[in-house]
């Protein structure tokens, strides 16, 4: 093999050597619903076998944190230990109905999936949800929609009663300052306790009792709940 051939051939071997994913994102993240607030979000960059929850699989103690409670700390802390990277808190709190937060920045690595993770309030243990979307390796802005899933960990009862720990039943609270109080509780009769696309919820008009503490006016939605915008670098 003559010179040119091996210099050649040694450029193409190390490009196919190089990471698979970009290095530098920027991410922005909005709350489509009417009248949901979410939880402190969770961005992580990792690998293909990692993921923060999966579709159709049991609920990690972990997830059920974050779903009943809002708290990321354990998904956060179980992303780093498998070397991923993650961005924690960029609203800085609540992101409310129709508010954005942007200028996300996140050095992904050599990490190649994102994910992304934030209970859904007021609800019983819904959160909006992007499992291990395959970072593109093209730079440029890729814009999509997240649905909210169910953790499956709860029974949907849609009574605010400031439960928040996990296996404790109830909604830690209505953020807007817009739920009931005194309902009976919705009868819940699924038997799904597997992570699945969450039904929705259902409320009703009686802020002083009734069957749920939601405002059927305020806090219902239908699925996509929340847009990403990812800018490749």
């Amino acid at each position: 093999m003559n010179i040119n051939k091996l210099t050649k051939a040694l450029f193409i071997t190390s490009l196919m050597s190089l990471p698979a994913s970009a290095a530098e994102l920027e991410i922005s993240v909005t709350n489509l619903t009417h009248g949901n607030y979410f939880t402190p979000l969770l961005i992580a960059a990792h690998d293909m076998d990692s993921h923060l929850f999966q579709a159709g699989e049991m609920a990690t103690p972990a997830l059920q944190k974050m779903a009943e409670g809002g708290d990321i700390a354990d998904l956060d802390a179980a992303v780093t230990g498998a070397g991923g990277v993650t961005v924690a808190n960029p609203a800085m709190g609540l992101l409310a109905p129709s508010a954005k937060v942007d200028s996300i920045m996140l050095d992904s690595g050599d990490m190649t999936h994102l994910s992304l993770t934030a209970m859904v309030l007021p609800t019983n243990d819904a959160f909006v949800g992007l499992d291990a979307w395959k970072i593109p390796t093209e730079a440029g802005t890729y814009t999509f929609t997240v649905n909210a899933y169910d953790a499956g960990t709860e029974a949907n009862d849609e009574i605010i009663n400031g439960g928040g720990a996990s296996g404790t039943p109830g909604i830690p609270a209505a953020p807007g300052g817009d739920g009931g109080m005194n309902a009976t509780g919705i009868m819940d009769n699924s038997n799904n306790d597997k992570v699945h696309i969450h039904p929705g919820v259902l409320g009703d008009t009686d802020m002083d009792g009734g069957v749920s503490d939601l405002d059927s006016r305020v806090h219902r939605w239908l699925n996509p709940v929340a847009r990403v915008t990812v800018i490749v670098k």
